[in-house]
């Protein structure tokens, strides 16, 4: 058993944890450069707690710009075991509706300017990320949210796209097509490097807008969706708040493997591994690097 340290990474219009004790932010040097922000942490029903506002507080970084290799990073070092992606998305099923919650289970990556690997050319490894999300901590999340009274679906396929601007007519309809449920910005490549630093994911899209694909809503108005983030915010801090309880101040081993998916994952012999890359390696692979 290890102890449980909550690691919540808060995309637009969620800038902040309620209720925690002990709260502070704190500044954590990483090999990756500079996270996001400074990082808050404190307790929250007898739970280790960490936030990071992605975007940076006052929204200075772009989906593109955003330093996902620090972040994981730096909550890694943190000592996070379990993290929890709330993130704005548009909705491509009309059943999911602005204002609901999806906890997504599938990812199609179409981000092409962002590092997406903590490895490569000195430390080459090869995680699985078949399933990038983690069941266990997937449910919890869609507990916490039915608890908030929060409409949430289950299962979903997020398709990540580059950004800034939004989709034009042809592409959502095009993912649309695809079977994608819905579309963000930020998801990608954080998903892939928390499977690479062996840490569960959980990943809970709240919904702004059905994108352009549907009749009468083929603009996305910023105005619109500043207004749905406002109220979504508020029943993500709600969802984020029951999450301790539901989870437990100790936790075992992740059933699903999430905790050792390097285990068989590094091809470098010890005797070709790079210097340089294996020490910022050292909290995300330490455990297989021997560290």
């Amino acid at each position: 058993m290890t102890d449980t340290m909550i690691g919540v990474i808060g995309g637009s219009g969620v800038y902040q944890i309620d209720g925690l004790e002990d709260a502070r932010w704190r500044a954590v040097e990483s090999p990756w450069g500079a996270p996001s922000d400074e990082i808050l942490t404190g307790t929250l029903d007898g739970v280790r707690m960490a936030f990071l506002p992605r975007h940076g507080r006052g929204h200075p970084h772009s989906p593109t710009s955003v330093p996902y290799r620090a972040n994981i990073d730096a909550l890694k070092r943190l000592g996070v075991t379990d993290v929890i992606s709330v993130s704005a998305c548009g909705s491509f099923r009309e059943e999911m509706a602005p204002g609901d919650f999806v906890v997504i289970d599938q990812f199609i990556d179409r981000t092409v300017q962002r590092e997406k690997s903590f490895f490569g050319e000195g430390c080459v490894a090869h995680v699985s990320v078949a399933h990038p999300t983690c069941p266990r901590l997937g449910a919890a999340c869609l507990t916490a949210a039915r608890e908030a009274g929060v409409r949430v679906h289950e299962g979903g396929t997020y398709l990540a796209m580059e950004g800034p601007q939004f989709s034009s007519v042809a592409e959502s309809r095009m993912y649309r097509a695809w079977g994608c449920d819905v579309i963000g910005m930020t998801n990608m490549p954080e998903a892939k490097l928390a499977r690479e630093a062996e840490l569960c994911y959980a990943s809970v899209a709240m919904i702004t807008d059905y994108d352009s694909w549907h009749e009468g809503h083929d603009t996305v108005d910023i105005n619109d969706i500043v207004r749905t983030l406002t109220g979504n915010a508020d029943k993500a801090r709600d969802l984020v708040r029951r999450l301790p309880n539901l989870l437990g101040s100790e936790r075992a081993l992740c059933p699903h493997g999430c905790d050792r998916a390097l285990e068989y994952a590094l091809l470098t012999a010890p005797e070709k591994r790079d210097p340089a890359l294996t020490a910022k390696l050292d909290a995300v692979a330490g455990r297989v690097l021997g560290a």
